[in-house]
């Protein structure tokens, strides 16, 4: 008996996007090739083309994707608090260590210049808009004349990566701090905000 291919419906190319967030999901990025998409989709390894130019094309729109989640949950986050400063900067540093835990695969795609476009302009504008809100938190938190908003932003994000890229590699294990009690990943925000009072 011939085996029937899924209807699309005309949206195959939300079908090869979805295929490909989900072997991203449960395989890692190696698992996400044009081939193996097209053959999950059930559609010929040529079909992807008319969608997605390569694979580079493919995985840059998911990253791109995975940003405008991470800038809503922060928006949504932040339309919750008052303007008090540390509590709105925590907001990002929680949001993006969460979504790093919750999605390794997804996190570490997002960080991977070798197989996305970071020059694409619509992963840059969803990445601006996230930095720039930091920046702009940062720019009524602390006093002027010591380090500029750049500086605080970069620190921050810098730190939070760290912390998680070593935990996803096996690196750091998901300890408490000993004196405060509270998860080693909430300490560290706890001290980063320590020195905007």
């Amino acid at each position: 008996m011939k085996q029937t291919k899924p209807f699309h419906h005309g949206d195959l190319k939300r079908v090869l996007f979805d295929v490909a967030l989900k072997r991203l999901d449960e395989h890692g990025v190696g698992a996400v090739t044009i081939r193996a998409v097209a053959k999950a989709a059930g559609v010929s390894h040529s079909a992807p083309v008319n969608h997605y130019k390569d694979l580079r094309t493919l995985l840059t729109k998911i990253a791109k994707a995975q940003f405008d989640t991470l800038l809503i949950e922060i928006d949504t986050r932040l339309a919750e608090l008052n303007d008090k400063p540390a509590p709105r900067i925590e907001v990002f540093a929680e949001a993006i260590m969460e979504f790093g835990f919750r999605y390794p695969n997804r996190y570490r795609l997002l960080w991977s210049k070798d197989l996305i476009d970071h020059s694409d302009p619509e992963l840059l504008s969803v990445m601006d808009k996230i930095y720039d809100q930091l920046c702009l938190e940062f720019s009524s938190a602390v006093q002027a004349g010591r380090f500029d908003k750049d500086t605080y932003a970069v620190a921050l994000w810098s730190m939070i990566h760290g912390y998680v890229d070593m935990r996803l590699s096996g690196m750091f294990e998901p300890l408490n701090d000993s004196v405060s009690g509270a998860p080693r990943g909430k300490a560290i925000i706890d001290l980063f905000k320590s020195v905007l009072k």
